[in-house]
């Protein structure tokens, strides 16, 4: 079973930053929105024209292997949902139509989750990067739309790693471990500290290293 990891954060958070370390031939990149990234590497391996398309990003995950490559990363993944909803949105759906939207981009999402945990190896780990929100109640999750993921599915469940992206004293962290307030969490002793650097490389090794999958 591969691993899906959550960073979650605000806009600017180091998110991306994050990628920095990585070798050029080190992953495979979905970049949604087909944005410029904040350095000046690149990689070898990008998905960035229709990357928003759920079986598409499957297809090309599945993949992986034949190029020797155990890491992807999908960024941002959240505009997977807000995407689609705008486009189906569009078209003027409204009342039970704009319902079985919804329904139909969470059952999506969800797939997405399920296909990566199920049928990619299990040496593979994919980094979904997400933008966060605060709930009504204070507390800091992923931005979704709709109900249906955020209180049927629950994306954090269906993972064990879940880091915060944070910025203190114009520094970039992931947090490891939850304030109380957030949904952040990692295996006990995978990580040294509750604040770590901003590098999803680093991050791989010690959770290939915590997991035997090195």
């Amino acid at each position: 079973m591969a691993e899906i990891v959550l960073v979650y954060g605000k806009s600017g958070s180091g998110k991306s930053r994050s990628l920095k370390n990585f070798a050029e031939d080190e992953i495979f990149l979905i970049n949604v929105e087909g944005k410029r990234l904040p350095f000046r590497n690149n990689f070898k391996y990008v998905l960035s024209n229709n990357a928003d398309n759920v079986p598409l990003i499957c297809q090309q995950l599945s993949k992986m292997g034949t190029v020797g490559i155990r890491t992807a990363v999908i960024d941002d993944a959240g505009y997977i949902i807000t995407n689609n909803f705008m486009r189906g949105h569009s078209g003027g759906k409204k009342g039970g139509a704009v319902y079985d939207l919804y329904n139909d981009i969470a059952d999506s999402y969800w797939g997405m989750f399920q296909f990566i945990k199920n049928k990619l190896p299990d040496d593979a780990i994919v980094y979904v990067l997400m933008h966060e929100d605060t709930s009504d109640a204070g507390l800091v999750k992923l931005r979704t739309i709709g109900k249906l993921l955020d209180e049927k599915v629950c994306l954090e469940g269906m993972v064990t790693v879940c880091l915060r992206c944070i910025t203190e004293n114009e520094q970039h962290y992931f947090r490891t471990t939850t304030d109380g307030l957030d949904i952040t969490k990692s295996p006990e002793d995978m990580f040294s500290e509750t604040l770590i650097e901003n590098d999803l490389k680093a991050v791989d090794t010690a959770i290939r290293g915590y997991y035997g999958l090195n």
